[in-house]
């Protein structure tokens, strides 16, 4: 019985954190850059052959700025819930935040370019592109369903999506 309590705690505790993720990725646009960018990244990176170690570097990579992205929306909601209006300390306490998920990403580009500044392989994944067309199709539509994720969000196509629905079975 006292096994399948802590169990049960154990699941709640990830419904949680996965919800307070869900969350970030709904309200804040930076993460959804966030996690394009990971997307495009861990994709494009199985043209480098890197290692397992490597692979372990930009995975820390992209749990850091995530965590980082994370840390400022708590930082910026508890600001808001505290302080109704304007208040320096409040404005200091978001820059910090966001000055973390800042040195963060920065730092994370560091690692990009000692990972993928590879000019052969580079070119040719630019020859890939550019011999094949299809490809290209495909990383131009996804590019358009990225940029759509970061500008609306998950709730903002839904809500789209719903709308145009509606319209359609009131006509």
């Amino acid at each position: 019985m006292r096994m399948k309590n802590k169990k049960g705690r154990f699941l709640k505790s990830l419904k949680y954190a996965f919800r307070g993720v869900v969350y970030c990725i709904n309200n804040e646009r930076n993460m959804r850059i966030h996690t394009v960018a990971a997307v495009y990244v861990f994709a494009f990176s199985f043209f480098f052959g890197l290692s397992r170690v490597q692979y372990a570097v930009l995975f820390l990579t992209f749990a850091l700025v995530m965590a980082a992205e994370l840390l400022n929306t708590v930082a910026e909601e508890m600001a808001d819930m505290v302080a109704a209006s304007y208040h320096p300390v409040v404005r200091i306490i978001k820059d910090l935040a966001a000055g973390a998920v800042l040195v963060c990403a920065g730092f994370s580009v560091g690692v990009g370019i000692c990972l993928f500044w590879r000019p052969a392989v580079l070119w040719s994944i630019l020859q890939l592109f550019l011999t094949h067309p299809l490809y290209l199709c495909f990383f131009v539509l996804f590019t358009g369903v990225s940029m759509l994720y970061i500008v609306m969000g998950p709730l903002g196509i839904r809500d789209y999506l719903h709308r145009k629905r509606n319209q359609s079975i009131h006509k």
